[in-house]
């Protein structure tokens, strides 16, 4: 049976549906992704305050509504049976201290090229420091530290620079980049909810070193990470606690220990290493879990093809208050995006290219560098295209919108061939390739 699409009033939708569009253009409403399933009846309140109308997919539905109609259950019974008997938890909202607005001070541009060097010596950082640790040795961890102070302060003056490296560069060990990029994403996460400075540091460091442990693992375990058999996910689980022994005498601080302990704890209990949930998850542990989460659903492997960004941040979205605290979520997908920086792209009139950056007020409609043209032939010259300002004045019909977010490794698209420092709004493809 294929998806149907239903015209129904806000009053009268239930919790279960799924609604699939609006009465008003998605980036002019407070939901931070565009499809998404009715969990409670706030979000229902929330749908009646901003509209008068929505559609709702009838396939998706069904099931949930029936639930709800036809077999005497409760909402909440519905609820949990959409998300597979996976207990949900609502807590009061998060609260942060005296939390900082952070402005760009910078361009992407700028940021780039100052920042060029920063992943090659977070690499050479983390290489250091976890052959010493695997040695039995005392590693000397200043070199870390630094390397997330100036992670921090680039962060906070352009939160897609290190976004865009990270997407484009090549790694040695996967350890590394899987810990790298899990600082990345935290902290832009982290910048979003107004963590002052000092707790950055402490959460980019801690991220860092999360993936320390993994050095006393086989390295046929890592490279099986997501087929691995009970007993051997069992040993898998140990990573966190061996990396806690590793550096419980380094002089760290209390908060960088609790994101290596608690990076993955679960919001509902579902987690390792001790399976704590709610609020006894500290809150940069929390922040560390939605990064790392999502880094390993995008990254490439040579044993699975990654999710594209798009359908990992919807699968994050409809894990709210189930692995992930709510308020996480919606502030990690504000932060980053529907489209995150580095996801490859087709736009509705056929080219194809790579995001580069995102406007929070704009959502669906990031910067793209496109790379093809509509025949999926490379251009000559590849071009930026700020989809916000290019659909500012048009019409509906004749905006350019993003039709789907394409996988990793598409032909002819290699954002690592293109220099986004080489000009404003032109690469030239053949300067590129022959330098």
């Amino acid at each position: 049976m294929g998806v149907q699409q239903k015209k129904i009033a806000v009053h009268d939708l239930e919790v279960g549906m799924f609604v699939s569009d609006l009465d008003r253009p998605w980036h002019q409403t407070p939901f931070p992704i565009q499809g998404f399933y009715i969990r409670s009846q706030n979000d229902i309140r929330a749908l009646v305050s901003h509209c008068k109308w929505v559609m709702v997919d009838v396939a998706e539905s069904r099931d949930s509504v029936a639930l709800s109609k036809g077999t005497g259950k409760s909402l909440r019974n519905a609820s949990t049976s959409r998300t597979n008997g996976r207990e949900e938890l609502q807590l009061a909202p998060l609260s942060i201290r005296e939390p900082v607005s952070y402005q760009t001070a910078t361009t992407l541009k700028r940021e780039v090229k100052a920042s060029r060097r920063l992943l090659a010596d977070a690499e050479k950082a983390l290489k250091e420091t976890f052959a010493t640790a695997h040695s039995g040795q005392m590693p000397d961890l200043r070199p870390a530290a630094e390397v997330a102070r100036k992670m921090v302060a680039s962060v906070a003056r352009q939160p897609d620079a290190l976004l865009w490296l990270s997407r484009t560069r090549q790694y040695d060990d996967y350890i590394y980049r899987h810990a790298i990029n899990t600082a990345v994403w935290a902290l832009v996460c982290g910048r979003q909810l107004g963590l002052n400075e000092g707790l950055l540091n402490h959460l980019g460091t801690g991220c860092l070193l999360s993936q320390v442990g993994k050095t006393e693992l086989p390295k046929d375990l890592l490279t099986r990470e997501h087929q691995l058999g009970p007993e051997e996910y069992a040993e898998y689980r140990s990573y966190v606690t061996r990396g806690v022994k590793l550096l419980e005498h380094a002089g760290l601080s209390r908060a960088v220990m609790s994101v290596v302990q608690g990076h993955r704890e679960r919001h509902n209990g579902s987690g390792f290493p001790h399976g704590i949930r709610g609020d006894r998850i500290p809150l940069l542990a929390k922040v560390a879990g939605i990064a790392e989460f999502f880094e390993s659903m995008t990254a490439p492997r040579d044993d699975q093809q990654p999710l594209t960004p798009a359908k990992a941040v919807s699968l994050l979205y409809d894990m709210r208050n189930i692995e992930f605290q709510e308020d996480l979520v919606e502030a990690f997908i504000q932060a980053i995006g529907i489209y995150p920086t580095g996801s490859l792209v087709e736009l509705s009139d056929g080219q194809r290219g790579v995001v580069v950056s995102h406007s929070p007020e704009r959502r669906l409609w990031p910067r793209v560098m496109v790379m093809q043209g509509p025949d999926c032939q490379p251009l000559k010259t590849a071009r930026i295209i700020d989809l916000a300002k290019f659909n500012q004045s048009r019409p509906a019909s004749e905006a350019v919108t993003v039709r789907d977010c394409l996988p990793h490794g598409t032909e002819g698209l290699d954002p690592a061939l293109y220099d986004v420092t080489g000009g404003e709004f032109r690469w030239s493809l053949n300067s590129l390739i022959n330098r």
